[in-house]
């Protein structure tokens, strides 16, 4: 299960997060504004997590396979579509609408997969699986520019879209969220013999979604999103401002890719033995700190060392949150909860890159929209705070 939701992912975020090799020529084809382009990632930023819910509790009904596997289908086509667009708006509809819809109905259907079938090991195994993303976004971003040099835009959208069905498109067939089906409980372990194939535990998704924790989840979410996905699409074209050449810009989304592979990794096995509440202030803290330094950098290897430190910490915030999802509510209807929390962060993706974009239209700099985004962080890390501890907490409701 890890192992095809890491495939899945990878596909989905490592193409999505390939936008910005895209950028430079897409901007010199249809004469675009920075502010323009952005829409095209916001479209598909808040897709990917706006259509959590509805694909989430798709999922919990109809099993993460079905769904994941059409979110796939639908990205591929999109790429398809958009490599013979003519206009701009015809890349909003097939790379923002089509990447969008495909990774919205992939990304929580498959993540979701993962949890019931560990406990003692979820933020850990989570993090293995959403490792996928940051291998996505370190092998795919370069790969694409260099696709993009070498054979066009129009043309690497296709190899793109045969590698995201392949990839994605078998990842998806493998994804099974009920290890009961297969005589196993959670962490390897023989399943109850009275637990029947479809027993879960937990707390159904209306308690869910009117409890405390649900809510400081959701609007911590919301806060920080803005600063998470504004560096997919600036970074890249910051970089060139400061003289770096395409390949170089197009090597930070990677740096980014790299630095979440070891946050996962080493905050997600931490965050077992540590706490996992705790880790998440922590990262969320240190993502505040390193968006101010973004706005305040003005070397190319002051972006290296903000993507790769970005990278990490960005890593162990997408590690933790699922898992924390499960710690509070359980697994009975955990894909329709992971979706709830995830759609707040639809709102800032849509609206985080372009206003900084129209921002860096009107000053011609980052630093203001940077600095934005580094202040909402640190008001997220003030809410995230206010979490209870889980085990307490599910104790005492």
């Amino acid at each position: 299960m890890v192992g095809a939701a890491f495939a899945v992912m990878f596909a989905g975020f490592g193409v999505g997060y390939s936008f910005g090799a895209f950028f430079t020529e897409l901007e010199r084809e249809f004469a675009a504004r920075r502010g323009d382009l952005a829409i095209v990632f916001s479209i598909s930023g808040a897709l990917y997590f706006g259509l959590g819910l509805p694909s989430g509790a798709a999922a919990d009904r109809w099993g993460p396979r079905r769904v994941a596997l059409l979110g796939m289908l639908i990205m591929s086509a999109g790429l398809v579509l958009a490599s013979r667009a003519d206009a701009l708006w015809q890349i909003y509809l097939a790379s923002g609408l089509g990447i969008g819809i495909g990774v919205g109905f992939s990304y929580v259907p498959s993540l979701g997969a993962v949890q019931p079938w560990f406990v003692r090991r979820r933020a850990f195994a989570s993090g293995i699986a959403i490792a996928g993303i940051g291998a996505g976004t370190l092998a795919i971003p370069p790969l694409t520019a260099w696709l993009v040099e070498g054979l066009g835009w129009r043309a690497s959208y296709l190899v793109l879209a045969a590698g995201t069905l392949l990839v994605g498109g078998g990842g998806a067939l493998l994804l099974d969220s009920r290890p009961q089906r297969r005589g196993l409980g959670p962490d390897g372990q023989p399943a109850p013999r009275e637990a029947g194939p479809r027993t879960v535990t937990g707390v159904d998704f209306r308690t869910a979604v009117r409890s405390r924790p649900f809510r400081l989840m959701a609007f911590a979410a919301f806060l920080t999103s803005f600063g998470i996905f504004t560096p997919f699409v600036h970074l890249a074209p910051d970089a060139i401002d400061l003289g770096a050449t395409p390949a170089m810009a197009a090597a930070l989304l990677g740096i980014i890719g790299a630095g979440s592979i070891l946050g996962r990794f080493v905050i997600g096995s931490a965050a077992d033995r540590l706490g996992r509440r705790r880790a998440l202030i922590a990262v969320v803290a240190a993502q505040a700190v390193l968006l101010l330094f973004w706005a305040v950098a003005d070397r190319y290897w002051m972006l290296a060392l903000f993507a790769g430190a970005f990278g990490v910490s960005y890593g162990g915030y997408v590690a933790l949150m699922p898992t924390l999802c499960a710690d509070f509510f359980g697994a009975r209807a955990i894909g329709a909860v992971m979706g709830a929390v995830f759609s707040s962060v639809s709102i800032g993706c849509l609206l985080g890159p372009p206003i900084a974009g129209f921002a860096f239209d009107a000053l011609g700099s980052y630093t203001w929209p940077v600095g934005g985004c580094a202040a909402l962080a640190t008001l997220a890390a003030a809410v995230t705070l206010r979490l209870p501890d889980p085990e307490r907490w599910t104790a005492a409701h």
